[in-house]
């Protein structure tokens, strides 16, 4: 059979397979091939229901949608193909007045990225949709920028678009396996013969898994059934043309007006059926599966409470077909670390509203080395193992279709697949009172129920429950000493003789360190965004151990193993199951831990950024006198095996000193006041160590050619243009970031962190500010659609001088 050789080979003729070629080619790339094997759209994208939203949780996966709108905007032009793009805008209800609440939220959300929503009455909505029932409804919220889209079309569209410039689109050919030779794709193989490429592209939509499974790769994504009808058409065709999308979710149902005066009406009921979880039935082109009315039924009833003129019309058409999902319910992107060649592009539950901006992330992605938006909430990296499996991704899936429009409460858990990886202290800390979250599959105790409560969480928009409970452990953090679990950091050893210098290459900091220096450092990109943000402690010439984030560690271990010489000289081993991690911290923790340590723990003899192999009980134990929380402590590592030995031992001996546990929520708040900062949140690829107020721990001078080095040096020399600043009120406000900070009535940041500070008994904010704003001390912070002064100040809050931490 003959080979063709291409420099981007795309598998998967969708929406997202399609965007990817065209902007890839748009961008001036060459030798670009999609393969699909059946023809374009004759998936899932054929029958999707084809709504255009644009807020999503993220900032960045809402700049990405605000990216497909622009392409719909521009492709007709592009194109001539007309593909029924309907800017309209979009509704949501608010029926309750929880709802109210939430819907005031998601606007001052939009508002803080740059997404123009409004609040509206209830007699504003109708006006915009006269067919609803607008009694007892409490408002609505509007975006005028959201619409509707054939998607079908659309994806011709598209398919012309990169024809145009240059894309071959083969159609009917089939993947059928692979060969992979020192970590590569090598050969892509179909009945029409074999074909090698610099870059494969997986964008095969439910069928990813069953590919990924070929290679090696669990991907994180799957189908499951969805549901929903088209009416006969309403009396007044024109009005159903102008109306705008309709989402009620408090009644779990959406609307999309369709040709001819008809309405698409669909919804997220409880109970799908999981699809392709015995594997994908034949070919499966272009197929529907039986519809379920029973099932549906219940949507319907809703859905004619919502608008009544559903008792007058009838149903012409019901649509049940599979729709992607994955592990967590948002989109699988980036590289597999599994594979160096393997781009993933999958999971696309609300595929036609990402199309357009997938497809230029995805592009960047392959061409750049990163997208120019940092997509960590959608990064394949954020899975583990665990998440590609049947046992806990189709379950997850189920449960997150049916909270699709359900409420959500700031820091609600999932029901499904838990007590996956356990702690050893897990059964003893649930005993004690743990309300247990989970974090890539490990259980972490949240907050501590005090005997007489309920170990259940406490949720709600402005008052939780947990938060006076956090509160009491915050305080025995500060004034005496507790213990916290954390197991489920990802820990990692990198040992042999090119060690060093690839730490050094990686590292923004200096890593050629005594043995036994505990290292804070970031790893940088070429562009000087932190990449990673971990602790490094040297155990050796050649031998350094790495914990990370217990969300972090595929990503941060891909990063590194990605920049690795590939002589063998560097080994990365995944430790995190073999240790596990008790922090003791608190005024009152030296005492405490030296009453059952043999070797000698004081200041002299252990300081503070060191650490030292010591015993406790009868355990050995890696001793790291570092933490999270800006307390005299230490992170305890403990082979897993004497994990419940050493945290009896500590609180036995403790008992006197009043030791209690903490939970994660507790961290949070001690970490604000300390001016400590997260990952994924206050840090990311977006920002430079130096514009994060982590210029210190930049080394120009020892710390060599690492990436990112030219970056940092002129931003050292010259100064940032931006740069992350506190902000603090004593109004107690219920705050869970992404909130909007303005200045003069003019958003200028939101809120990448925010809470309560306990012991300083203030409102803490985090949050960057451009250059031109540094001179201004006074702010707003929009809260629930309530605007309330805050004020900038110099952090860190509490201990500046780090004299508690160090003493």
């Amino acid at each position: 059979m003959s080979r063709r050789e291409t420099k981007y080979l795309i598998i998967g003729g969708g929406v997202i397979g399609c965007s990817i070629a065209y902007h890839l080619a748009r961008n001036g790339e060459k030798d670009v091939v999609l393969l699909e094997k059946a023809s374009l759209t004759e998936g899932a994208t054929w029958h999707a229901a084809g709504l255009v939203g644009q807020l999503r949780s993220s900032r960045n996966t809402t700049r990405m949608l605000k990216r497909s709108v622009a392409m719909y905007d521009r492709l007709e032009e592009e194109t001539g193909m007309a593909f029924d793009w309907k800017k309209v805008g979009s509704l949501r209800l608010a029926a309750t007045k929880e709802r109210l609440l939430e819907a005031k939220r998601l606007t001052t959300m939009a508002r803080s990225f740059d997404l123009e929503m409004h609040m509206i009455s209830a007699e504003e909505a109708k006006e915009l949709f006269p067919y609803i029932d607008a009694s007892g409804l409490h408002g609505a919220a509007f975006i005028p920028s959201d619409g509707h889209v054939d998607p079908a079309s659309l994806t011709q569209a598209i398919a012309s678009a990169a024809r145009k410039h240059g894309v071959t689109i083969r159609q009917g050919v089939k993947v059928e396996d692979f060969e992979v030779t020192d970590g590569r794709i090598t050969r892509v193989m179909t009945p029409e013969g074999d074909y090698t490429a610099d870059v494969v592209v997986l964008a095969a939509g439910m069928w990813s898994r069953e590919l990924g499974a070929k290679l090696g790769v669990r991907v994180p994504a799957c189908a499951v059934e969805h549901q929903y009808i088209v009416t006969e058409p309403l009396p007044d065709v024109d009005l159903v043309k102008r109306l705008p999308t309709l989402r009620d979710p408090e009644r779990l149902v959406y609307y999309k007006p369709d040709a001819g005066g008809r309405l698409v009406i669909g919804g997220y009921e409880e109970g799908t059926l999981p699809f392709g979880d015995k594997g994908i039935p034949g070919e499966f082109v272009r197929q529907l599966l039986p519809d379920n009315l029973d099932r549906f039924g219940p949507l319907a009833e809703l859905a004619a409470e919502v608008t009544p003129i559903l008792n007058e019309v009838g149903v012409r058409t019901v649509i049940n077909g599979p729709i992607p999902y994955s592990a967590d319910g948002d989109f699988v992107m980036g590289w597999a670390p599994e594979v160096e060649n393997l781009m993933v592009a999958t999971g696309f539950l609300y595929g036609i509203a990402a199309g357009g901006g997938a497809g230029e992330m995805i592009a960047e992605w392959i061409t750049e080395g990163r997208p120019s938006l940092d997509l960590w909430p959608l990064d394949i990296r954020r899975f583990g193992p665990h998440h590609g499996t049947k046992t806990f991704m189709y379950p997850r899936a189920v449960e997150h279709y049916a909270h699709h429009y359900k409420m959500r409460y700031p820091g609600q858990e999932h029901e499904s697949a838990r007590d996956l990886r356990l702690s050893p202290l897990h059964g003893i800390l649930k005993d004690n009172g743990a309300v247990y979250g989970s974090r890539n599959g490990w259980e972490r105790p949240l907050w501590f129920a005090p005997e007489g409560v309920a170990p259940v969480d406490q949720l709600d928009f402005l008052e939780p429950g947990w938060h006076r409970f956090a509160a009491e452990e915050h305080r025995a953090v500060r004034e005496g000493v507790a213990l916290i679990d954390q197991s489920s950091f990802a820990k990692f050893e990198m040992i042999g003789p090119g060690a060093l210098d690839c730490l050094q290459k990686l590292a923004a900091c200096n890593m050629d360190r005594p043995a036994g220096s505990v290292i804070y450092a970031q790893l940088c990109n070429e562009h000087g965004g932190i990449e990673a943000d971990l602790t490094i402690t040297r155990l050796g010439p050649d031998h350094f151990y790495i914990v990370t984030g217990s969300g972090f560690g595929t990503h941060d271990a891909d990063w590194i193993r990605r920049h690795m010489p590939k002589d063998g000289s560097v080994q990365l081993v995944e430790m995190t199951s073999a240790r596990a991690v008790i922090n003791i911290c608190g005024p009152k923790a030296r005492d405490v831990l030296q009453a059952v340590c043999e070797e000698d723990v004081s200041n002299e003899a252990f300081p503070f950024g060191t650490a030292q192999d010591i015993t406790i009980g009868a355990a050995p134990v890696r001793a790291v006198r570092i933490g999270f929380v800006g307390e005299l402590g230490w992170e305890l590592h403990v082979p897993t095996e004497f994990g419940a030995h050493v945290y009896k031992t500590l609180r036995a001996a403790g008992e006197a000193s009043g030791i209690r546990d903490a939970g994660y929520r507790a961290i949070d708040s001690l970490r604000l006041e300390k001016g400590y900062l997260y990952w994924s949140g206050d840090i990311s690829p977006d920002y430079t160590p130096v514009e994060a107020g982590l210029g210190f721990r930049v080394h120009l001078k020892s710390g060599g050619d690492f990436l990112g080095r030219d970056v940092l040096a002129k931003q050292k020399s010259e100064g940032p243009t931006r740069k992350l600043c506190t902000f603090v009120t004593e109004a107690r406000l219920p705050l869970y970031g992404g909130e909007t900070i303005l200045s003069d009535g003019r958003t200028v940041s939101l809120a990448t962190s925010a809470g309560f500070g306990h012991t300083i008994g203030k409102t803490i904010l985090f949050g960057y500010l451009d250059a031109s704003l540094w001179d201004r001390d006074t702010f707003e912070v929009e809260v629930f659609g309530d605007r309330h002064a805050i004020r900038r100040v110099d952090g860190p809050l509490y201990d500046p001088q780090n004299e508690r931490l160090k003493s």
